[in-house]
């Protein structure tokens, strides 16, 4: 199973890799790219009506400012896709990316992230592969443990 990372910008890179290394840990192939809603249409359908064809199993996509690329990717393809919104230099402090990814319409859902939250998009897309996926699910316990151990240990050494 594979992972598209796409973003409408290389401006992006610098967050999206959050989500690119998580997968990376996971052992989860990923497919990278820039598909621009607005500069590159064409491209964007393509690559929204074919991701499945080509072993796609979840899109992770990644957008600022008016961020149209997750809602458009979701309104073509059959796979589930996680949009991140990305504060941009453009941006109104990120909350249009955020609105314009997390308010879609009935029929079309787009499971929305935090703000640069590339890392937690990862993560998820890594849970939905593991739903098919037992060395990745094997996989996303021990992390889980592994957060689990992080918080007890800086508990245990706050109370020293």
């Amino acid at each position: 199973m594979k992972v598209a990372v796409i973003m409408g910008s290389i401006s992006d890179m610098p967050i999206m890799q959050d989500a690119i290394d998580i997968l990376n840990g996971f052992d989860i192939e990923t497919e990278v790219d820039i598909v621009s809603a607005h500069r590159t249409p064409d491209k964007l359908v393509d690559f929204s009506k074919n991701a499945h064809l080509r072993g796609i199993s979840v899109i992770i996509a990644g957008a600022g400012g008016a961020a149209h690329l997750p809602g458009m990717v979701a309104s073509m393809s059959p796979l589930p896709v996680i949009g991140v919104p990305v504060k941009s230099s453009n941006s109104i402090d990120g909350w249009d990316s955020v609105l314009s990814i997390l308010q879609m319409p009935g029929g079309v859902p787009v499971a929305t992230v935090a703000l640069n939250g590339a890392k937690n998009a990862g993560i998820l897309a890594a849970q939905i592969v593991g739903t098919q996926d037992k060395c990745v699910l094997d996989k996303i316990i021990l992390y889980k443990e592994g957060l689990k151990d992080s918080v007890n240990k800086s508990s245990e050494n706050l109370k020293k």
